[in-house]
């Protein structure tokens, strides 16, 4: 039976982690073609994250699934169900980008260093605490100008967003969708995914 377990979940492992693959041979961008030739997934995507190529490939990848021209993993199906790349036209005339609340200059400052408490630290970066009392924790700027440290996640908790029912019903209970102030734990828990190579996470599914 431990045997037969392991099977299971091996090919379950595999097939979560399949990269792209073309259902017919189709024209695709150069960009596609590589991640393609070279088995990268679209949760893998190589380009800086929310930069134009970025969501070019996203926007190009959910084109060819929609027209069942492209085979994706579960993660990668999430990312083109979504809204991710899409965009819209504010009031004000600015194109913003759905499901990407951080802006470019918010992308930078991840690798912006500042000083709390007399050292230097890096901001926006999520990090683990194993000496708690919570899970991670993150240093930001607030409107103020100060730097506040946020700590967030239950150290007793293991973080299981690869499962899809599960994710939707963790941002329907915390209201996910109302977390714009990252000064707050609730931002950094509802987003802890965007950094899940930093953090060892497992998925890049939305949390």
């Amino acid at each position: 039976m431990k045997k037969l377990n392991q099977i299971i979940k091996k090919v379950l492992m595999e097939h979560v982690d399949l990269p792209m693959s073309l259902v017919e041979k189709v024209k695709v961008s150069k960009e596609m073609e590589y991640h393609l030739d070279n088995k990268i997934s679209l949760s893998e995507n190589i380009f800086r994250i929310y930069s134009e190529k970025y969501f070019d490939l996203i926007n190009e990848a959910r084109e060819l699934y929609n027209k069942n021209l492209l085979r994706l993993n579960e993660e990668d199906s999430w990312l083109v169900e979504s809204d991710l790349g899409k965009k819209v036209v504010l009031e004000n005339g600015n194109e913003v980008y759905l499901d990407a609340p951080m802006y470019e200059e918010d992308i930078w400052e991840i690798i912006t260093e500042a000083k709390h408490r007399g050292k230097n630290v890096k901001l926006n970066s999520p990090f683990r605490t194993p000496g708690g009392p919570k899970k991670f924790a993150v240093y930001v700027k607030t409107p103020g100008g100060n730097i506040k440290k946020v700590t967030f996640g239950d150290p007793n908790l293991r973080i299981k967003n690869a499962s899809k029912a599960r994710a939707k019903s963790f941002r329907a209970r915390h209201k996910c969708d109302q977390k714009k102030d990252r000064t707050t734990a609730g931002y950094w828990s509802c987003n802890v995914s965007r950094y899940r190579k930093k953090l060892g996470l497992k998925s890049s599914r939305s949390w």
